[in-house]
């Protein structure tokens, strides 16, 4: 689970293979749609699995699913790194 009093940082900024809890979704409704689609919602986990070069797209695992999402998205999902 999250922890309230952690503080939250862009999905962007995590490193590869780092895993973390959404805790916030600062998109506009047609992307919150979008995502939620994919599985992106808060209290989920991801994990990063790769960073295109040239700030390209960033490779996630949500559950069983893999997806890419640009960093600008990326950028307005924040999270929580997952400890243990």
């Amino acid at each position: 689970m999250p922890d309230e009093t952690a503080p939250c940082r862009p999905l962007s900024s995590l490193e590869v293979g780092e895993v973390a809890y959404v805790v916030s979704v600062g998109v506009g409704t047609e992307w919150q749609g979008r995502l939620n689609a994919m599985g992106i919602s808060v209290g989920k986990h991801v994990t990063l699995l790769r960073k295109a070069n040239l700030n390209g797209p960033l490779q996630l695992r949500v559950g069983t699913t893999e997806l890419a999402i640009r960093r600008g998205e990326a950028q307005l999902i924040g999270v929580q790194p997952h400890h243990g």
